[in-house]
């Protein structure tokens, strides 16, 4: 045998890729999107973000310092999810609930199964779920940005489903000049972040067309503005960044298809049947919830292997 040679277990093959530098990636997706909200909304959509990240950064660092855990805050993934909860929040929102709701995310839905990697669920749509249930009135406030001629106070969505306003035009709603989530508004931000994290490698094209296209072909075919609805709502920041996480979403490209049809299915029935007019949340969270049974129906054969 040459002596040379070196047996060990896998892995055998290293990227360069590594928790910290996918983290920074989307948060350098996202800064286009933090960008749009303060030019909407004001300094004050700067302030709930921070406090989202403080806080969210925080509940991990003492989480795992209470339970003599290793301390993961140097990966970047508790700012991920503080920034993705804010950017999914209304701008005026009560910073004590912005607390909560990073605390329900980091402690709850992330640090109580496991931490990074071992989450059921996307922490941030978790949150965001819980906070919709918990505060429903301040979470369904929705400030309009005042600089622009948009004057309803009513989302988009809620308009569609036949709410009192006028809807904004079509490059307003793409370029963000509408009541919503402050993070949510601005599809040319939101399609600049997921162009990047495609060019990176970060995330793959599967999940978001799937998710996007399925609810653009479905609300077509049903007669409900198909352009609005998919640029209304948090269609493109559910898609491009909490339907591609990466632990509660499958890894294959037939899986991450069969996901964002999924998710793209529950968005329509809930925002056309249902008594909410937005979906995005509820559906994501429900498919985290079938991703196991989708990673099992489209695993692959490894290399050389025979069916069990």
């Amino acid at each position: 045998m040459d002596k040379n040679m070196v047996v060990s277990v896998n892995p055998h093959i290293y990227a360069s890729q590594t928790t910290q530098t996918i983290m920074r990636d989307v948060l350098i997706a996202l800064f286009p999107a933090v960008i749009a909200s303060i030019v909407f909304f004001g300094i004050q959509a700067l302030l709930v973000e921070v406090v989202c990240v403080a806080v969210a950064v925080l509940c991990e660092w003492a989480f795992e310092k209470i339970t003599h855990r290793p301390v993961t805050i140097t990966d970047l993934s508790a700012a991920v999810t503080g920034l993705l909860l804010a950017l999914n929040l209304p701008v005026d929102i009560p910073l004590w609930q912005a607390v909560f709701g990073a605390f329900v995310a980091i402690v709850v839905v992330k640090q109580f199964f496991g931490g990074i990697g071992q989450n059921f669920a996307n922490p941030a749509i978790t949150a965001r779920v819980i906070m919709l249930v918990a505060f429903s009135g301040t979470m369904t406030a929705w400030a309009i940005p005042a600089f622009t001629d948009v004057t309803s106070s009513a989302t988009p969505l809620a308009v569609l489903s036949g709410a009192e306003g006028q809807l904004p035009t079509l490059g307003q709603m793409f370029l963000g000049a509408r009541g919503g989530s402050m993070g949510e508004t601005s599809c040319l931000a939101l399609l600049l972040g997921g162009i990047y994290l495609v060019y990176r490698k970060v995330i793959t094209w599967h999940t978001p067309v799937a998710f996007i296209g399925t609810v653009l072909v479905c609300t077509a075919l049903l007669g409900q503005e198909p352009l609005y609805q998919v640029m209304a709502g948090g269609l493109f920041i559910g898609a491009i960044f909490m339907a591609t996480d990466y632990t509660t979403s499958p890894p294959t490209p037939a899986g991450k298809l069969i996901f964002g049809l999924g998710c793209g299915l529950i968005t329509v029935l809930i925002r056309v049947w249902g008594n909410y007019p937005e979906g995005v949340s509820f559906s994501i969270l429900l498919m985290n919830i079938l991703n196991p049974y989708i990673c099992e129906w489209t695993k692959t054969k490894p290399f050389g292997g025979v069916q069990a």
